[in-house]
């Protein structure tokens, strides 16, 4: 018998590079170095919506720096 959780049941973690680029991580395994937490935990779903929300401009921060001084 598994005892893991289903797709539906995972929880999960935002996480966020130095380039301000967002992606989910499931909450029981560790942060990948280079990645911190967002301060949102929760379902896929919820994770995702939340992403949408706060990462409106795609463009890494470098290159939004680049053009802002170019």
């Amino acid at each position: 018998m598994s005892t893991s959780l289903s797709q539906s049941d995972a929880m999960y973690e935002v996480v966020v590079n130095q380039e301000g680029q967002y992606s989910i991580w499931p909450v029981n395994k560790a942060v990948p170095h280079g990645w911190t937490k967002a301060g949102k935990q929760g379902s896929k779903e919820a994770c995702l919506e939340f992403i949408r929300e706060v990462w409106t401009d795609m463009r890494p921060h470098s290159l939004r720096a680049r053009v802002q001084s170019g």
